[in-house]
């Protein structure tokens, strides 16, 4: 277990900061208000977090405050009240296998083995796939942060149910409720089809997974998700604050073609 992190002052040393920026596309964007807030988080995060790899993977401190800053991210309007109630970052080297179980209907069990670049368990840790989140940051607009997918599952789980909705003001918890369901279902309807779409169609997996699926396009491919989903991209941006603003011309036209393994 890394032990130094939780030992580290709350302030991140500026010079590791600036590197930190730099190695984060995502970042480029922030001005300077927010740049400093993420600072803040990132610093509370390494404060209360234990981050632990996995296997030979060996992480520096430079690796452990840009872990820190992507899982951030959606934090810069929520504050640290998003870093509540889990104590722990796993990152694997690579892609890791869970084993599955489920009974169906006739009581039988089934068992089988996933693949996935992270996850997210309730009131647990939370788990990466550093090879993935160098390869995010290698192709920063096509729509995917490992990081920050699985941080909104943990910010989906703040008020108690995993359904896609984060804790909101009742009257807009209830529109957000609508809009979502809406673009929800006629997302789903476009996948059932066979029809391309311009979002990731692993959004069609559970209300959750589309909210994660769109957290990510909020934030690496804005322009995409405005053309996709107008009613949610404006909800994103209500919830996190403006993306980082990464440039239309840098935007996929279409779903990016990487293949990727289940969150």
């Amino acid at each position: 277990m890394w032990g130094w992190l939780r030992r580290r002052p709350r302030e991140i040393d500026l010079a590791m900061w600036q590197q930190c920026c730099q190695r984060a596309p995502w970042l480029h964007g922030l001005d300077a208000p927010r740049r400093e807030r993420l600072r803040a988080l990132s610093a509370r995060f390494l404060h209360e977090k234990t981050i632990s790899p996995v296997g030979d993977l060996q992480l520096d401190e430079r690796d452990g405050v840009l872990l820190a800053a992507l899982c951030c991210m959606p934090l810069l309007e929520l504050g640290d009240v998003g870093l509540r109630g889990w104590s722990q970052l796993i990152v694997y080297p690579d892609a890791f296998r869970v084993q599955r179980s489920h009974v169906d209907a006739a009581g039988v069990l089934h068992e089988w083995d996933d693949e996935l670049i992270g996850e997210s368990w309730d009131s647990g840790p939370l788990i990466l796939s550093w090879a993935d989140i160098q390869a995010d940051i290698a192709d920063p607009h096509a729509g995917y942060c490992v990081a920050v997918h699985e941080m909104a599952h943990k910010i989906d789980a703040l008020d108690g149910a995993i359904d896609g909705t984060p804790p909101l003001p009742r009257d807009w918890q209830r529109q957000w409720a609508s809009d979502f369901q809406a673009a929800y279902d006629a997302f789903c309807a476009q996948v059932d089809a066979g029809r391309d779409t311009l979002i990731d169609p692993y959004a069609a997996e559970a209300p959750e997974e589309f909210f994660a699926v769109v957290t990510e396009y909020h934030f690496s491919a804005p322009d995409v998700l405005e053309q996709a989903m107008p009613t949610v991209a404006a909800h994103l941006r209500r919830f996190y604050g403006e993306s980082p603003g990464l440039s239309a011309n840098n935007q996929p036209s279409a779903a990016a073609p990487r293949i990727t393994t289940p969150r």
